[in-house]
């Protein structure tokens, strides 16, 4: 049997990935790997721990009920990095605006973070998988003085690093740095995480797409005109494809990235600029898809390449395998000549 690589053993010996950060990234992702942990315990004690299950009372920046997992796993999170001494600021889906740490370490620190602590929440209840999504970047301000705004606004291409933790059947850790991407499972009897998904690779195409299609009606008619696509009869292509749709943007992706598939959640009338967040559901993703081999778009431009001007700023979100994103590009553009 061959040894384990852990998590911290992968990142101490990729160190030479991140030019001069002296340690500060790998002690940061560790962090993360550590409160990941701490919130895979509490999703795993749902249900039988009083006050874990069921909403909040209270509803967030977004409009939406907090659930009572969403502030355990945002507070952990936030502890964790303004302990680790790393990160000068953080920006929260479960915080109306960005929080600066006061104290003259965490004024030192390098990186800001930007996460979303618990997606796919409203599925805590009924014990589907749901996920951490984070995004990291270097600071803008002054080393030394507290975060500010515009180090939080920044394009997704000026990532440091990106991923997600998805808690499912297992716990896995999914991150890039830029220099491929690496999965790590947590083995529950070590308490570690441990390389399981060297080097991953999302195939060029599949057979899944991934779509609310309760909106198909509402939607770009070339969203209508892709799915039509997906459902027709092809052998040489192997269609008709599989709908899969989790409602867990982590689990949905995660699926689709190792089987290969395209996940979309367009505009609508409704929500005229998208539902899901650019800075830490989007562009994380977004990071390591492309790091993978496939594509993310708004459906008019990379999703890396958007300029925020929001914290909590929306867009559309096309994702997955190469040659289905391209499909479906193709589908809206011609569509939109025609209409």
């Amino acid at each position: 049997m061959s040894k384990l690589t852990t998590l911290n053993e992968f990142i101490m010996k990729k160190q030479a990935d991140f030019p001069g950060a002296s340690g500060e990234l790998s002690r940061l992702l560790n962090d993360i790997a550590v409160a990941s942990k701490i919130v895979t315990r509490d999703v795993r004690r749902a249900g039988l721990v009083d006050n874990i299950l069921g909403a909040q009372g209270e509803v967030n920046v977004q409009g939406e009920q907090q659930q009572k997992l969403d502030v355990v796993a945002d507070n952990q999170f936030i502890k964790m990095f303004e302990m680790g001494g790393e990160v000068c600021g953080i920006g929260s889906e479960e915080n109306d605006n960005y929080m600066a740490f006061k104290s003259e370490t965490s004024k030192n620190g390098k990186y800001v973070v930007l996460f979303d602590p618990l997606d796919g929440s409203s599925n805590i209840d009924v014990n589907v998988s749901i996920g951490t999504i984070f995004s990291i970047y270097h600071r803008i301000s002054p080393v030394g003085t507290e975060a500010t705004l515009e180090d939080m606004l920044q394009p997704g291409d000026k990532q440091v690093a990106g991923g997600y933790v998805l808690y499912g059947s297992s716990t896995m850790l999914v991150y890039t740095t830029g220099n491929g991407v690496n999965g790590f499972t947590l083995d529950p009897t070590i308490g570690e995480f441990c390389l399981s998904h060297p080097n991953m690779k999302t195939p060029e195409t599949g057979r899944i797409y991934s779509m609310n299609e309760g909106n198909i009606a509402v939607c770009h008619p070339g969203y209508r005109k892709y799915t039509e696509y997906c459902q027709e009869e092809d052998a040489s292509t192997g269609r008709p494809y599989s709908g899969r749709y989790i409602g867990s943007l982590v689990a949905d992706f995660h699926r689709n990235l190792i089987k290969g598939g395209i996940y979309f959640y367009p505009t609508t009338p409704a929500a005229p600029k998208g539902r899901l967040r650019l800075l830490y559901e989007c562009n994380p993703l977004a990071f390591v898809i492309e790091q993978a081999g496939g594509l993310a778009t708004d459906g008019t431009q990379r999703i890396m390449s958007i300029k925020p001007t929001e914290l909590h700023q929306r867009v559309g979100f096309i994702v997955g395998s190469k040659q289905m994103v391209e499909k479906l590009q193709e589908c809206l553009d011609t569509t939109a000549v025609e209409a």
